[in-house]
């Protein structure tokens, strides 16, 4: 059973000011009062209840900044709860930010190696799917070439490449993925398709209403870190566009 669950999740993050301490300043505060005031708070979600199990189909949509990218990172465990309860049961897997990591002094074959055991695998798997990600990245020759000497282009076909030989349980994608030429990236989104076809469950964040309403049965709709609504994906779809294009005939 693939489950990941989320009771009345809440994430703050403590930011540190930047800024130098001034001598007016510390012979008038002391450094006390300095050090309590260097820091404040941003609460990037804050009162999240989600369940996600097998067969669900979910996406995510908001604003830029209403927390989006940061539930994904909360639900791959990437960042712990400050409040609330989070539960997992079966292999998460993510696809974002795949572009880093890398060894640069490595070659490609090398850190297929080395990202595939980041991604669980162990050294027997791995060396089953080091030919199939070789083939598929299409990089050939340059595969035995530090990865310092590629291409931007070449490094993200390397990294999609490496990032979708996974078996997952649960799937979660950030954004539309584009890597490479446009006959690449052809083949990207159908490594997508069967990604999230095979998966028990998928979360997928995205500005892309229509591959939304095409690829998932419910929606979240996130708003400055909050749950503004979750539901069917034809209904809150629409309403997201309905707000959005609200605001834009207010700020006009």
């Amino acid at each position: 059973m693939a489950l990941i669950e989320l009771d009345d999740v809440g994430l703050v993050f403590r930011v540190r000011r930047f800024g130098r301490v001034s001598l007016k300043e510390y012979l008038l505060h002391g450094l006390f009062r300095r050090s309590k005031q260097a820091t404040f708070e941003v609460r990037a979600l804050e009162g999240v209840n989600l369940r996600v199990g097998d067969g669900d189909r979910i996406g995510v949509i908001g604003h830029n900044g209403a927390g989006k990218s940061t539930l994904l990172k909360l639900l791959a465990g990437v960042y712990p709860p400050t409040t609330g309860r989070r539960l997992v049961r079966g292999r998460v897997s993510s696809l974002f930010e795949i572009g880093l990591g890398f060894e640069h002094d490595a070659t490609g074959w090398e850190n297929i190696a080395y990202r595939g055991y980041l991604q669980g695998e162990t050294p027997k798997s791995i060396r089953q799917k080091m030919q199939p990600i070789a083939d598929f990245s299409e990089l050939g020759e340059f595969l035995d070439v530090p990865v310092r000497y590629y291409s931007s282009g070449m490094l993200v076909r390397l990294a999609f490449s490496i990032a979708t030989a996974i078996e997952p349980d649960i799937l979660l994608v950030d954004e539309v993925l584009s890597a490479g030429d446009l006959a690449f990236q052809a083949k990207a989104r159908q490594r997508i398709r069967t990604l999230m076809s095979s998966a028990r469950a998928v979360v997928v964040v995205s500005h892309d209403l229509e591959s939304l309403g095409r690829l998932c049965d419910r929606v979240l709709w996130l708003d400055h870190g909050t749950v503004r609504a979750f539901g069917p994906q034809e209904e809150i779809i629409a309403a997201y566009a309905q707000a959005s294009a609200q605001l834009q005939r207010s700020a006009a």
